[in-house]
């Protein structure tokens, strides 16, 4: 075969890979993925975490194998961060309390973004009270705009109500009326939690009651909680398209500058 010969067949076949790629391109290729980011089936949660005086205790059996001595505060936060990442499906706030109780994290399916905001929480920072009531009702308030059908507040503390403008009843109301359970957990040895009261708030809100006197102990109480029974929280579902027309576009551009360039070269 000559050349030339050789030259015009190249050409042609060229000239058919672009002919293809233009046609490619005009069917428009896309991909379709179809993903509905909070239809999970989970529940909304928010831990209500005391971070009074007492919390700055290191009296607390730590168990994590650690071999640091960390006060019962930081070892609520590392069990609580275990628990987070755990509840795939779930939507997760955090209320922290002491003198009073604050959002320090929105109710949201990001379990990193909550995750990290608790990293940043310090024993102190609502000051050295418990208001378990404070705590209750900046809970409920968090619920404001869920959807789901099971809520849930995990409280903790390991002291008894001696602060706030709003009573652990009239706060045990506040969620029993918006269909919120609570689960609470009395923290450190028998008798320094309130565990009357805390068996109140749980019993009249639908809960249950736990107690731990250990890091371990504490992990099984969340592991308990953690087999609670699951709803479907529903949103938008979304669609996601990617186009792809633009690659068998610039491939046939390629191309066809290809033959351009052998045109001006004979």
């Amino acid at each position: 075969m000559s050349a030339k010969k050789s030259f015009l067949k190249l050409d042609w076949i060229v000239k058919i890979i672009i002919l293809t790629l233009l046609t490619i391109a005009l069917t428009s290729p896309i991909m379709i993925d179809k993903f509905n980011p909070l239809n999970r089936h989970g529940k909304d949660i928010v831990l209500a975490i005391d971070a009074s005086g007492s919390m700055n205790s290191s009296g607390f059996d730590n168990e994590l194998g650690d071999g640091k001595r960390l006060s019962r505060f930081e070892i609520t936060k590392i069990i609580a961060s275990d628990f987070i990442l755990k509840r795939v499906s779930d939507n997760l706030g955090v209320v922290l309390y002491g003198d009073f109780a604050f959002i320090a994290s929105p109710i949201t399916y990001e379990k990193e973004i909550v995750n990290e905001m608790l990293g940043y929480l310090s024993q102190g920072m609502a000051g050295q009270n418990t208001a378990i009531g404070e705590a209750i009702a900046m809970s409920v308030r968090a619920f404001k705009y869920s959807i789901a059908k099971t809520k849930i507040v995990i409280l903790l503390t390991d002291g008894e109500h001696n602060s706030g403008a709003i009573s652990p009843k009239e706060a045990t109301k506040l969620a029993k009326d918006a269909n919120i359970k609570i689960y609470t957990i009395a923290m450190g040895n028998k008798g320094e939690a309130d565990e009357t009261l805390l068996q109140t708030i749980a019993q009249e809100s639908g809960g249950t009651f736990f107690s731990a006197t250990s890091a371990k102990e504490l992990q099984s109480v969340y592991s308990a909680i953690d087999t609670l029974e699951s709803s479907d929280i529903k949103s938008k579902e979304f669609l996601q398209k990617d186009f792809y027309y633009f690659v068998a576009l610039l491939l046939a551009c390629g191309f066809l500058l290809f033959l351009l360039f052998r045109e001006v070269r004979r």
